[in-house]
């Protein structure tokens, strides 16, 4: 697999080398990224494509169709067990064999799809440089290539192949700070079809499963925040549960700006916790012991940008 990731990364260096010089007067950055975030909430299409990450390569199918204002999506697991995700509306079902069905509410697939195909563009460019690259060919397709950097650097960037035709993404790379890839979505077919809606005829009228309900918490309160974010991260969410089976009580925040996501989790911490930092692909997971409270921060950062996070958490009184 090593192997394999490595030949990945030459090919991407190479397509890029060979192909920035050809690009002549190319649209500009920001508006392609628009261009492509409203192609794919609003053509009817189907794409099969494949995700690879230094785990392994999963394959998937993805159709979407836009009908009387509302979107539909379908996004199908194409190899083993069958795991399908249903978007009607703000409605996203989860079907997945072994596990009881549920429903989410959201504007969008998030599961195996680009984040930045949804994105809001204009509210990115407050915080990320949009560099063109050039053209190059994906999928069989002439394409535009943009990079997506953080101006603050304390994020991941990114590598998208934007089709010329339909603007709709035929390659997304995910780069770590040191430019290494972390993860590939890559386009192997895709349609653009007015028919693709016909796959959704009847999902109207389907019973989908029950909205899981979220506890308001508008009115939960902690004694501790960060001090320090990186530019454009927001608190999006908060919560307080207990752990099943035991005394221990976890407060979280949800942080995201749009793009990249993560959580600060703070618990009273037990005598065989300790500090420990654990990167797999996107995903960190920082873990601080400091006065008693173990502080986690999980999410789509690199490590230091969540050390640093961990770091400038105050509880009230220090």
């Amino acid at each position: 697999m090593k192997q394999i990731w490595y030949g990945v990364s030459l090919l991407t260096c190479s397509m890029l080398t060979i192909n920035t010089a050809s690009a002549e007067n190319p649209p500009a950055p920001e508006a392609l990224l628009q261009q492509m975030s409203a192609a794919s909430q609003s053509l009817n299409y189907e794409v099969a494509f494949i995700n690879i990450t230094k785990q392994g390569i999963d394959s998937y199918r993805y159709r979407h169709a836009k009908t009387k204002g509302t979107q539909l999506g379908d996004l199908l697991l194409m190899d083993g067990p069958r795991r399908e995700v249903v978007q009607r509306g703000n409605d996203i079902s989860y079907f997945e064999t072994g596990l009881q069905p549920f429903t989410l509410a959201g504007d969008h697939i998030v599961d195996s799809l680009p984040e930045l195909a949804f994105s809001d563009i204009a509210n990115l460019s407050k915080f990320y440089d949009f560099i063109a690259v050039g053209r190059a060919r994906a999928a069989d397709r002439s394409s535009e290539v943009i990079r997506v950097v953080s101006r603050d650097g304390t994020r991941f960037s990114y590598i998208v192949w934007i089709d010329e035709k339909d603007k709709l993404p035929l390659r997304v790379d995910l780069l770590d700070k040191d430019g290494e890839t972390l993860e590939q979505f890559r386009v192997i077919s895709l349609t653009v079809d007015p028919d693709v809606a016909e796959a959704f005829n009847g999902i109207d009228k389907a019973n989908l499963p029950p909205v899981l309900s979220i506890p308001d918490s508008s009115k939960t309160q902690f004694s501790w925040s960060p001090k320090w974010l990186p530019e454009g991260m927001k608190e999006v969410s908060r919560s307080k549960r207990n752990l099943p089976n035991m005394p221990v009580t976890i407060e979280s925040r949800l942080y995201s700006d749009g793009l990249f996501s993560f959580s600060i989790n703070v618990n009273p911490s037990s005598s065989v916790t300790s500090d420990q930092i654990v990167r797999q692909g996107r995903r960190t997971v920082q873990t601080d012991v400091r006065n008693g409270n173990e502080i986690t921060i999980v999410g789509e950062l690199p490590p230091s940008t969540a050390k640093r996070i961990s770091d400038s958490i105050v509880f009230t009184g220090q």
